[in-house]
């Protein structure tokens, strides 16, 4: 799909990059701040849904500009660790929006559930955090492969 000739993945990834890191830091503060909590949670839920449809649009719109292209040479291995990388955001976005939502549910729940949900939430951010910096990277390489500066 493109919008105005450019392909979809090129415009919806910039969502991605700025959403999803906005929403693990609200993730980590949701879980590191107990006063914060009951503030958080709806910010959290809001930017934990439109992060994880953004990564998914990207992911599903990266699949089709691959299939649209031929890279081969040597931006293969760059697609390669990109698409792996994809692979691996997608998984934790997703568990990071439930978790999301699950903290924001139950956010006055106490004993072993309320650790367990700030721990799922805290790990799911880092490693979401993480993802949307190396994928990102990795995607940047090949749009710029090439390129002197």
């Amino acid at each position: 799909m493109e919008i105005n000739g450019l392909p979809l993945h090129a415009l919806v990834v910039h969502a991605a990059v700025v959403l999803g890191p906005l929403a693990a830091l609200a993730g980590l503060l949701h879980a590191a701040v107990p006063r914060w909590r009951d503030w958080l949670r709806w910010p959290l839920v809001g930017l934990a849904a439109v992060a994880l449809v953004s990564i998914w649009v990207a992911y599903l719109s990266g699949e089709q500009v691959e299939e649209a292209n031929t890279y081969g040479g040597p931006l293969e291995p760059l697609l390669e660790v990109h698409e792996e990388r994809a692979e691996v955001l997608r998984l934790s976005m997703t568990t990071f929006a439930i978790a999301s939502f699950a903290a924001a549910w139950w956010h006055t729940r106490t004993g072993v559930l309320r650790t367990v949900l700030r721990l799922l939430l805290g790990a799911s951010a880092i490693l979401t955090l993480v993802y949307v910096v190396l994928t990102g990277d990795a995607g940047a390489q090949i749009a710029w492969y090439g390129t002197n500066g």
